[in-house]
């Protein structure tokens, strides 16, 4: 494998990136409404009231995926707080009808083809989300092939790849490494304003030749930004 820069040490913060895909199981809807309101109302407050230290965005895809009905994007500094937030909302009443469908751990680093440039809602090793109305998540994976490359040529393909994504100062990239942690090598996220432009901006990408070393970019899931409320009313059946 051939050796790039040095990253990070220990000491280096590094945020946890947790995506956590959901569905109430269909019994859930058969329950009267006035005993599903108060199990909602259980899960509503932790979510609006994460463990200290922990961001909490939410989203629903009902009606943009089969399977998944809405997302829990946590960020923390460590993985404790995301556990904790996890373990809390199975223990409230809805908990009994949430479906796990998939669920992405990564961490914040910089990106060592970067140089001195950031991109928005990072900084060093921690992540922010920009909050825009939609985010497309999807694990990725490169080919092995691409780790053999010298440095030099990866930083320069991976140039290519920055400057194509420049033109679209508009879409905001979060990744997530998960290299050891989960199944897949990274979890990206992209905040946008228009799914229509996240479309283009892929669109143009396949013709970068970095994309000739990509093994795995699926499943991808389109979520549109909701509060806790809204996301829960909407898997619910209340639009």
């Amino acid at each position: 494998m051939s050796a790039g820069p040095p990253t990070g040490g220990p000491e280096e913060r590094r945020d946890v990136l947790k995506y956590t895909f959901l569905r109430l199981r269909p019994e859930w809807r058969l329950r009267p409404r006035e005993e599903r309101e108060p199990a909602k109302s259980a899960a509503l407050r932790l979510l609006e009231s994460p463990p200290e230290g922990t961001i909490v965005r939410t989203y629903s895809l009902v009606g943009t995926k089969a399977g998944p009905e809405m997302l829990l994007w946590a960020i923390a500094p460590n993985l404790e707080p995301v556990q904790e937030l996890h373990a809390r909302l199975l223990g409230t009443p809805l908990g009994p009808y949430l479906e796990t469908t998939h669920s992405y751990l990564g961490m914040a680093k910089r990106s060592e083809y970067l140089g001195e440039h950031a991109h928005e809602g990072q900084e060093e090793g921690t992540r922010r989300p920009v909050d825009r109305p939609y985010l497309f998540v999807y694990p990725f994976v490169k080919k092995r092939s691409w780790y053999g490359l010298p440095f030099a040529e990866r930083q320069k393909m991976m140039g290519e790849h920055f400057r194509i994504g420049h033109q679209y100062p508009d879409i905001a990239i979060h990744t997530g490494y998960s290299f050891g942690l989960d199944d897949p090598e990274f979890i990206l996220g992209f905040e946008a304003d228009d799914p229509g432009r996240f479309l283009d901006l892929v669109h143009d990408l396949r013709g970068s030749e970095v994309s000739r070393y990509t093994e795995l970019e699926t499943p991808i899931f389109t979520c549109l930004a909701a509060s806790p409320r809204r996301m829960l009313d909407l898997a619910d059946g209340l639009p």
